[in-house]
């Protein structure tokens, strides 16, 4: 694994807050699902964060498996940003 720090923004962890408590309204099971795969979206964006195309200028995205959701994140030096963890519904690049 990248020796690599991952750093969430804030509003990147408020937006997790807001789905997470939007799915535990409407399914366990579903909230539980969403915290997997962004577990599992993390583990791999520190492994190669190359690996996902480039998205808006400087950013790369990670679109969720099973959700309607993206993490937005950039390589700063020895940093991983999530800038934000983006609703595809939402008014696009409002995390910019």
């Amino acid at each position: 694994m990248s020796g690599r720090s991952l750093l969430f923004l804030a509003a990147a962890r408020t937006e997790i807050r807001e789905a997470l408590d939007w799915y535990l309204d409407r399914s366990p099971r579903a909230a539980d699902r969403f915290l997997s795969e962004i577990d599992t979206a993390v583990i791999l964006i520190r492994e190669s964060p190359e690996a996902w195309s480039e998205f808006e200028p400087g950013t790369r995205r990670y679109v969720l498996n099973g959700f309607p959701y993206s993490i937005i994140y950039r390589d700063v030096g020895e940093v991983l940003q999530i800038v934000a963890v983006a609703h595809h519904k939402r008014r696009p690049g409002y995390w910019r």
